[in-house]
């Protein structure tokens, strides 16, 4: 278990990334946002765009699709890295036809062996009917895995319902009151 890695989970528009903005916000450390989208469509360069605007200029942005665990490998001491997200992040590899197991084997090591702290969003898809076609499935069933992954190896993890977050594991950060 890993007692600086956080891990932030909900489904899509749950509120999770402004969860894990604050708890960014109330450590003293520097931000860092680690975005793994990739920006295909006007609609989602817009999105990008009004986030990073939202966050404001106290960040330092990577935008890293593929190698996570470089960036997270990379970071100080006296950083929090915010990882948003790891779905889209394990949509690129599932897409470009990556071996999951091996990507997610070397995201979990980065995490151990890091000095910084780490909020992670991630998605929560496992709560809606089983899709119509085989990529679909594919991708829940891996999606699944790698948070099931990630919660045994964090030390808290918040789960987060119309914007309002629940504890699951760990102690109650101060930042969520």
């Amino acid at each position: 278990m890993c007692a600086t890695l956080t891990l932030v989970l909900g489904g899509a528009s749950s509120g999770k990334s402004n969860i894990a903005e604050k708890l960014c916000f109330h450590s003293a450390l520097d931000r860092v946002y680690l975005a793994s989208a990739q920006c295909f469509d006007d609609e989602m360069r817009t999105k990008v765009d009004r986030h990073r605007t939202e966050r404001g200029t106290d960040w330092t942005t990577i935008e890293e699709p593929f190698d996570a665990a470089r960036v997270i490998r990379a970071a100080q001491p006296d950083q929090i890295v915010l990882f948003d997200c790891a779905t889209l992040w394990l949509t690129n590899h599932l897409l470009a036809g990556h071996d999951l197991a091996a990507q997610t084997r070397t995201l979990l090591a980065a995490l151990r062996d890091t000095p910084a702290r780490v909020v992670i969003v991630s998605n929560e898809v496992g709560q809606g009917i089983v899709p119509d076609n085989a990529l679909s499935r594919r991708f829940r069933i891996a999606q699944g895995t790698l948070n099931r992954q990630l919660a045994d190896t964090a030390g808290t993890v918040i789960g987060v319902m119309a914007g309002l977050p629940f504890m699951l594991k760990g102690p109650r950060p101060e930042a969520l009151g």
